[in-house]
C-alpha cells in the first residue's frame, strides 16, 4: 500500500481531473491525502481522499478585486502569489509531510508549493497537467504578439527576487521556469489525448496523456427540438450579462432549442421572460447536456472543451485569457470548432448555422472523440504514480 499527497489550486477546473484518479488509488487499497480548499472539500472526500485545508494560508483570497485580475495576466505579481502562498505554507506542510512520509506527491501544475516541498524533502514527484503541456514546440500554439512577449520578458528580471525567496528557505529552485513549467525529467500526467496535445511528439517518456476525465452524468436532460445549442462561459469570469443578451437576441426566434449556464454573478431576473426554446439557469449539469447538445458555444477552458469533444459536441470559440486562446486555437487547427471574431448576434448565429452546414466540423469533433476514448484515463493516471512512488500495483 502505497501513501500518496496531491496538491491542487482552489479551481474546479483543475481540481475535477483528480477525482477520478484519487478514487482509484483508493479502490486499489492505497491511502490518499487531499491539500486544498474548503470550496472543494466535498467532492475531494466523496473520491476518498482525506481532506487537509489549506485556506489559512492562500494568499488570493486576501487579494482585492482588482489585484485577482492581473493574476494570468502579470507574471511577475502571479509568481509573487505562488511564493507567498508557498512559503506561507512551508513550516505546516513540511512538518506534515515529514511526519506522513508519502511515497509519493502529486501536484497540480499551478500548485507551485506541492513541486516545491516535494523537491525540498526529496520525495517522488509527479506533476498534474489539466491544459496542454507545453515545452518549445507546443508553445508556439499561443501565438503571443510581440508585444505579450516583450511584457513576458520585462517580467522576467522582476521573478529574480522571488526566486532568491524561496532558495534562502531551503527550496532547490534556479530560476523561474523551473518553478512554472515542467522538463522532460519531470513525471507528468496530462489529461489529453497524443493526438489533441500540440506536438505530443516532441515529450518524453514520462509524460503520460491519459485523456479527460469525464464523471458521469448527474441530471437528465430533455431535449425538445432537433438541434440543441449550449451556451456557457465557465465557473470563473463569467460575468457577461451583455454577451448572454446577444446569445439570446440570435436564437430567440429560431427552431434551437438553447440551453444557457449563465453563473452566480449576473442576477436571473436580469434576463425577464423567456420564450419557450429558451432555458436559463445559474447552472445545470454540463456533462448531461453536452451527451445531448449538438453546439457548445464557449469559453473555451480546457475542462469544458475536452467534455465537449470527448462527446463529439463541436465548438463555437470565445476565448477570454490567453490560455483558452491557445486551446481554441488548437481546436481550430483541428477543424472541429469555430473561433468567433465578432460576438455580434448576426455573427453568433452565423457561425452555429456553418457548423451545420459544413459537416466536417462534427467529422473533426468524432476523431477528436475516438482519441480520448482510447486514452487510459483515471487507470492510466493511477498507474504512472504508483510506478514514479515504487509499488507496483
Amino acid at each position: 500500500m502505497s501513501k500518496i499527497v496531491f496538491f491542487c489550486i482552489p479551481a474546479h477546473g483543475h481540481t475535477n481531473p483528480t477525482l477520478g484518479v484519487v478514487k482509484e488509488l483508493v479502490s486499489r487499497g492505497h491511502q490518499v491525502w487531499y491539500y486544498s480548499y474548503n470550496m472543494m472539500r466535498e467532492k475531494i472526500e466523496c473520491a476518498g481522499a482525506t481532506f487537509i485545508s489549506c485556506d489559512d494560508y492562500d494568499m488570493e483570497q486576501k487579494l482585492s478585486a482588482k489585484d485577482s485580475v492581473r493574476i494570468g495576466k502579470d507574471l511577475a505579481f502571479s509568481t509573487k502569489i505562488l511564493v507567498d502562498t508557498t512559503l506561507a505554507l512551508d513550516d505546516k506542510v513540511c512538518k506534515e509531510i515529514t511526519k506522513l512520509k508519502p511515497d509519493c506527491i502529486v501536484a497540480d501544475s499551478m500548485a507551485l508549493w506541492g513541486k516545491a516541498v516535494a523537491r525540498k524533502l526529496g520525495i517522488p514527484f509527479v506533476s498534474s497537467t489539466t491544459t496542454f503541456a507545453f515545452n518549445q514546440h507546443s508553445a508556439k500554439i499561443m501565438k503571443q504578439s510581440i508585444k505579450d512577449m516583450v511584457k513576458m520578458l520585462f517580467s522576467m528580471t522582476k521573478t529574480t527576487k522571488q526566486v532568491k525567496r524561496l532558495q534562502n528557505k531551503g527550496y532547490p529552485v534556479k530560476n523561474i521556469l523551473d518553478i512554472i513549467g515542467n522538463d522532460d525529467n519531470t513525471h507528468t500526467i496530462v489529461y489529453t489525448s497524443p493526438e489533441f496535445q500540440p506536438c505530443s511528439d516532441t515529450f518524453s517518456d514520462k509524460y503520460a496523456f491519459v485523456g479527460p476525465s469525464i464523471r458521469p452524468a448527474t441530471e437528465k436532460i430533455e431535449k425538445k427540438r432537433d438541434k440543441l445549442i449550449y451556451i456557457s462561459m465557465g465557473t470563473v469570469n463569467n460575468d457577461m450579462m451583455p454577451f448572454y443578451k446577444k446569445c439570446l437576441s440570435a436564437f430567440t426566434d429560431t427552431d434551437y432549442q438553447l440551453i444557457m449556464s449563465v453563473g452566480h454573478q449576473v442576477p436571473l431576473e436580469d434576463f425577464g421572460e423567456q420564450p419557450e426554446n429558451v432555458s436559463v439557469f445559474s447552472h445545470v449539469d454540463q456533462i448531461a447536456v453536452l451527451q445531448q447538445a449538438d453546439v457548445f458555444v464557449s469559453h473555451c477552458g480546457m475542462n469544458s472543451v475536452s467534455e465537449s469533444l470527448y462527446f463529439g459536441v463541436p465548438l463555437i470559440m470565445v476565448p477570454q485569457t490567453s490560455e483558452q486562446i491557445g486551446i481554441s486555437e488548437r481546436v481550430k487547427q483541428l477543424g472541429a470548432g469555430i473561433k468567433l471574431d465578432q460576438t455580434d448576434a448576426p455573427s453568433i448565429l452565423e457561425a452555429v448555422n456553418r457548423i451545420f452546414i459544413d459537416s466536417t466540423y462534427q467529422d473533426n469533433a468524432n476523431l477528436i472523440s475516438e482519441s480520448f476514448r482510447r486514452c487510459s484515463g483515471a487507470k492510466g493516471a493511477a498507474d504512472k504514480i504508483l510506478q514514479v512512488s515504487g509499488s507496483s500495483v
